[in-house]
């Protein structure tokens, strides 16, 4: 058996349980292969577990791959679904008591429509926290890491060492980093005249 999380056997019609890479707050994958099934792939929550539903012929490497898909797909959709400002900031008070033990006391946390250039910022003599509406839809790893960037800043301003060592704690720091910076390149690209968008 290999040491992946997502290595599943290949049998038709079995299902398999793994744990989530990343510590998701499901705690479980459960991937369910159907002989029936022939190109789609879906995927849903199912109390404490996601079930992903993919054809039985699928190899490995695209199981994984559409299992990664499927996951951040769905993260988006709870994102966009059921973050107003309320739950944001309940949702940085429990990043604060997970990760900085419960330092990071902000005053108020909202999402604003005027920030094109930056994700978030923080504004520590305030004790404001502003999140970009452009990260609505994103990813639920990809916010709280911004949102967790922002509560670190109410306890270091700068983005020296003392900064960076309180974001290691967060497993997904280099994941979401690397997210935003591919969101950031996307748009950078050309558009191409006459191409079809897919």
């Amino acid at each position: 058996m290999s040491a992946d999380p997502l290595h599943r056997a290949g049998t038709p019609q079995r299902s398999t349980t793994s744990p989530l890479p990343g510590g998701s707050t499901a705690s479980a994958i459960e991937i369910r292969r159907s002989t029936r099934r022939r190109r789609t792939v879906s995927a849903y929550r199912e109390g404490d577990r996601t079930v992903v539903l993919i054809p039985a012929r699928m190899s490995e490497a695209e199981e994984q791959r559409w299992v990664s898909v499927m996951l951040d797909k769905l993260a988006a959709q709870e994102s966009k679904r059921l973050l107003g400002d309320a739950e944001l900031a309940e949702r940085a008070e429990r990043l604060s008591a997970q990760y900085l033990d419960g330092r990071a006391r902000p005053r108020s946390v909202r999402w604003v429509t005027n920030q094109n250039t930056r994700w978030g910022s923080c504004t520590p003599a305030e004790g404001s926290i502003r999140l970009s509406h452009r990260l609505q839809g994103m990813p639920e790893y990809v916010v709280d890491y911004v949102l967790l960037h922002e509560l670190a800043h109410l306890l270091v301003p700068g983005h020296g060492p003392r900064f960076w060592r309180l974001l290691e704690a967060y497993p997904r720091t280099e994941r979401a980093r690397g997210y935003l910076e591919g969101v950031v390149a996307a748009g950078r690209l050309p558009h191409v005249p006459g191409a079809r968008d897919e």
